[in-house]
């Protein structure tokens, strides 16, 4: 299936960077715009192969200083939330969309909401995955946060030298299952991950790897209380088994935004499965 959708990598330059993009589908087909988070890689090849054949063109995406996009300076990036929220509409532009169906997974998902609500004209539809309506930091009282205790057992692993491949998809594999994902699945990504990223520095793989970038942007002014205002249909993605975002961010944002309709995965935990895909992608079209 791939081979008969997929149409190629490449970038496009937007608000003065390159991003880093793969396109599935016709180019004249209705745009389903992904944001990578961070890199493109967390949308699944399976999930893009399904939705370019129901007359989807899907374009994913690297957020800045991650995958194939401009990469300056991940450890102070010169740019905040609504840079981001601006690249998606620019980018949806350029690819001549007049309107697209934005997606975003954890970090992608908080531009996804910020886009959709700072530029209601660009977006028609929302998937959400895995993700929450406030940006790092201390958590609103009713939400759940990271579990403890699963944070204390990843960051205590021994990390990788970054510059070493092997290492870096082995130390993804070694924290998979505490993040409810499969080590296999989260093995491959990392090696995909190093491939594409475009520096030897550590530093640089170390952001393409854990997306540490994010943590360093400014995410203010909040947006939470702004959530009643997304007037597009919206699909809420989580995974039961989330211990960086648990279920009940997911069930406050389908529970906040109108007519969002919720998707819980019980076997999914902070990675789209590509054994979701199918399921997913139905959901997405269904909007």
């Amino acid at each position: 299936m791939a081979g008969s959708v997929r149409s190629g990598m490449g970038s496009v330059r937007v608000n003065g960077v390159e991003l880093g993009i793969e396109s599935f589908g016709r180019e004249d087909d209705p745009l389903v715009l992904l944001i990578g988070g961070t890199t493109m890689l967390s949308w699944p090849d399976a999930l893009c192969e399904r939705l370019a054949p129901r007359a989807r063109r899907v374009v994913r995406y690297d957020l800045r200083d991650c995958g194939a996009s401009t990469t300056l300076d991940p450890e102070n990036p010169g740019y905040d939330l609504r840079d981001l929220a601006a690249d998606a509409a620019a980018l949806a532009g350029t690819l001549g969309a007049g309107n697209a169906h934005l997606g975003g997974v954890g970090v992608g998902g908080m531009v996804a909401q910020v886009a959709a609500l700072e530029y209601p004209e660009v977006f028609s539809a929302l998937t959400l995955v895995g993700t929450r309506a406030v940006a790092p930091g201390p958590v609103d009282g009713d939400l759940p946060d990271h579990d403890g205790a699963v944070m204390g057992a990843v960051f205590s692993q021994p990390l990788p030298d970054w510059k070493d491949r092997d290492a870096v998809a082995a130390f993804a594999a070694g924290g998979a299952e505490l993040m409810g994902n499969d080590p296999q699945e989260a093995r491959e990504t990392a090696g995909r991950i190093w491939d594409r990223t475009p520096s030897s520095d550590a530093a640089v793989h170390q952001a393409n790897q854990l997306g540490m970038v994010f943590s360093r942007i400014d995410c203010s002014p909040r947006w939470r209380e702004r959530l009643g205002e997304l007037d597009v249909p919206t699909l809420v993605v989580h995974g039961r088994a989330d211990p960086f975002f648990p279920v009940g961010n997911g069930e406050a944002l389908a529970a906040e935004i109108p007519s969002a309709r919720l998707l819980v995965l019980d076997d999914m935990g902070t990675a789209l499965r590509p054994t979701a895909a199918e399921q997913i992608a139905a959901a997405m079209l269904a909007l």
